[in-house]
């Protein structure tokens, strides 16, 4: 089972990681001015992430999709990496840069089986 950790930033708001099971971070958050709203995203990507569709941006003339959704886009590095929207549109998790689309999306895979019974702890 994963674990979402939160701390505090540099910037004083409060930010989340999901860590897997070996300790990996799989997803991380924005930063959030109060510690309830960081609560708040971590209720949303547990809700969002197991039925959360794939949009592979990565793919020329891509379906766009419904949200809840993961975009899956290439930045400007040329790595791979994913978003996790939730039903407003709102991203609500990042991913990090991937060398490879199927790693990329064994994260997405990852996120879908560790968030939802995932413990929330303070660091």
């Amino acid at each position: 089972m994963g674990k979402f950790i939160i701390k505090q930033s540099k910037s004083g708001g409060y930010v989340f990681n999901l860590k897997s099971t070996n300790n990996q971070v799989i997803a991380s958050s924005q930063v959030y001015k109060a510690i309830s709203g960081c609560k708040n995203g971590i209720k949303s990507v547990q809700a969002c992430a197991p039925s959360a569709v794939v949009e592979d941006q990565t793919v020329k003339g891509f379906e766009k999709q419904k949200n809840p959704k993961f975009e899956i886009y290439t930045d400007k590095a040329g790595e791979t990496r994913f978003r996790l929207k939730a039903k407003n549109g709102q991203i609500i998790a990042t991913g990090e840069g991937y060398k490879t689309k199927k790693a990329c999306l064994n994260g997405v895979e990852s996120i879908r089986k560790n968030a939802p019974g995932a413990e929330v702890v303070m660091e």
